[in-house]
């Protein structure tokens, strides 16, 4: 058999791999809490989104339970196991589509006809009458970017485009969006994918990489809010 390349592990891989050791020896106990998110970013130098995104990969695999306002507590034996796959970081892709598809917005800006942003409309319109979360307001989300991305008239990267996007469907992306999702969010991305429209419109090149990095800036700060040590009240979401 020739020699495979090897993959080296993802960051929040190597979180999750040494928390789950931690697990199996009996370091935390089932039952137990484990250190709060800020507490373990601090243990492991590293950000918090990446403690984050090794906690809802160990959540997915059914090593933990996430229980908003309370913390994460330590689960025995599951059925859950590891998905299949190296799939990536919410957080690493959002961070990937910002610096992507922000320079796209702004070639859009300065190709774009009246017909791209007929389209435009015409996403932001069925995304105003649909109710989140659901499968329609996602596929007019992801209509919506491909489209943006679709006025360059590139079809590798309309396509790529709708891959990135459609990493918003591995398990941990839709693990974390589970807990912040909600009409109040979808409202206030609708009027972010606006902003992107009228930037677009107005040919404003910095304005429309502006106003798409905004949003998937803004995208990343609704995942953000702590899972919390003690209960203080339902999670607020971000506008």
């Amino acid at each position: 058999m020739p020699i495979q390349a090897i993959d080296p592990p993802r960051l929040y891989r190597q979180v999750a791999d040494q928390l789950r050791q931690l697990i199996d020896s009996g370091e935390f106990a089932v039952g137990s809490r484990l250190p709060s998110e800020r507490e373990l970013a601090e243990q492991f130098k590293l950000s918090r989104p990446t403690v984050r995104e090794a906690l809802i990969a160990l959540e997915v695999e059914g090593r933990v339970r996430i229980r908003v306002g309370s913390g994460i507590f330590v689960l025995g034996a599951s059925a859950e196991t590891r998905p299949r796959g190296n799939h990536e970081g919410p957080f690493e892709l959002l961070r990937a589509r910002e610096f992507v598809e922000g320079a796209i917005a702004a070639e859009a800006a300065v190709q774009c006809k009246a017909e791209d942003i007929d389209r435009l409309d015409d996403v932001l319109t069925r995304m105003k009458a649909s109710e989140h979360p659901s499968e329609a307001t996602i596929g007019f989300d992801r209509e919506f970017h491909t489209s943006v991305a679709g006025i360059l008239g590139n079809a590798v990267l309309v396509r790529f485009i709708g891959e990135l996007f459609d990493e918003r469907f591995n398990p941990y992306f839709v693990r974390l969006s589970s807990y912040f999702e909600s009409p109040q969010s979808w409202r206030a991305a609708i009027e972010e994918h606006a902003a992107v429209r009228n930037a677009i419109a107005a040919r404003d090149p910095a304005a429309a990489k502006a106003a798409m990095q905004e949003h998937l800036q803004l995208s990343q700060r609704r995942f953000s809010p702590t899972f919390g040590e003690k209960w203080e009240g339902p999670v607020k979401q971000e506008a």
